[in-house]
């Protein structure tokens, strides 16, 4: 307790986003936590896409119908936009890896049922060579943490990024979908870390799910049973 109030003394607790004084650390003051836009029901229970009005049980959008995805079902925090945004970057680019674990309480509670139903936990993998100059992948940290909180196992070593592609930001969506093509496998030998397994699969943002979709195909293909994708965020125009 002690040691504990000297911390705080000396590094008090401050606002993760604008670094106002707070009351804890690892959290947000209350104007930016009223800046970011959740993702709340009611949303289609398959792409986690908010609707402007209830729509009733079981019913899901027109995305769903038209274009099943391979995952079975997509949960996000929250709009990619403002705070939220500002999370995910300062996290990805600026090594704030101290956020994390606020990030990760966040996306546990917005698939708390998917979460207590997984058999473990599973992070969009980065290349080794873009893993060696960025020194850390933030989704793997993300899916650490969920573990964590969670009681769910990490498996850190079930899926690997084999191919190395380019950086998505900037491609069409069809570009996005040739990049990541082939990209994920599960390492041969590991196939029973996942097969018959229900798993979460961790990613930071979710935009046009190339990266979670090829990601899915390759541990589907190793026989996972469900896969469940989690984002922190997600880029959307506005409730369908």
């Amino acid at each position: 307790m002690v040691l504990r109030g000297l911390f705080h003394l000396v590094y008090p607790p401050a606002c993760a986003h604008c670094h106002a004084r707070i009351a804890s650390h690892h959290a947000l003051c209350a104007r930016c936590w009223g800046e970011i836009r959740l993702i709340e029901r009611p949303y289609c229970p398959i792409l986690g896409l908010p609707f402007a009005h209830d729509p009733g049980e079981g019913m899901v959008s027109p995305q769903a119908i038209s274009r099943p995805p391979v995952f079975d079902r997509l949960r996000s925090v929250a709009l990619h936009e403002g705070v939220a945004r500002h999370l995910v970057h300062d996290l990805k680019y600026r090594d704030r890896v101290d956020l994390a674990p606020m990030m990760a309480g966040w996306m546990v509670r917005a698939a708390s049922e998917e979460v207590a139903a997984a058999d473990a936990i599973v992070a969009v993998p980065l290349h080794r060579m873009r893993m060696f100059r960025r020194m850390f992948n933030q989704s793997a940290e993300l899916a650490r943490h969920v573990s964590r909180q969670s009681g769910r196992p990490f498996l850190a070593e079930a899926l690997v990024r084999r191919k190395r592609t380019q950086q998505q930001v900037g491609l069409t969506v069809n570009q996005r979908s040739l990049n990541v093509r082939g990209a994920f496998s599960v390492p041969e030998g590991r196939e029973d870390l996942v097969f018959g397994k229900r798993l979460v699969l961790i990613d930071d943002v979710y935009t046009t799910g190339a990266t979670v979709s090829a990601a899915t195909t390759a541990l589907k293909k190793a026989g996972a049973a469900d896969v469940t994708v989690l984002t922190f965020a997600r880029a959307l125009a506005g409730p369908i």
